[in-house]
């Protein structure tokens, strides 16, 4: 069983791959399927589009919260195509974090020219 920090070197190589053969300019749900195959292909159990019920006085309500990617149920990816990260996606991964119990997230902006630029390592305690 891989540690969260050996989970996320993998995430990343197998981001890399997918932005070298696409590169910038395709939908979200473009680069989240092809990078599903990568991380399935290395052995990493992915679900996708995971739902994120929000707790609220002992209630569980389905808000409409969508996780992008869980990756062996211990590391939050979250995808974005935008021109550059902004406060509220970075608060938007902190929320799912602290919300799903999970310490590890990353964000990616696929709409970069080299992928190391549009990449957020989260971590929440």
């Amino acid at each position: 069983m891989n540690s969260p920090d050996e989970v996320g070197s993998i995430i990343i190589g197998a981001a890399i791959t997918v932005h070298s053969h696409l590169g910038p300019g395709l939908l979200e749900s473009a680069y989240q399927k092809c990078l599903r195959y990568e991380l399935e292909g290395r052995g990493l159990s992915v679900a996708c589009e995971v739902p994120l019920p929000l707790k609220y006085r002992g209630l569980s309500m389905d808000i409409g919260y969508r996780l992008d990617m869980i990756v062996e149920g211990s590391v939050v990816i979250e995808n974005k195509c935008v021109d550059r990260f902004a406060p509220v996606h970075e608060a938007q991964l902190l929320t799912y974090l602290r919300m799903s119990g999970i310490q590890l997230g990353y964000l990616l902006n696929w709409n970069v020219p080299l992928l190391k630029n549009g990449i957020k390592r989260m971590v929440t305690r």
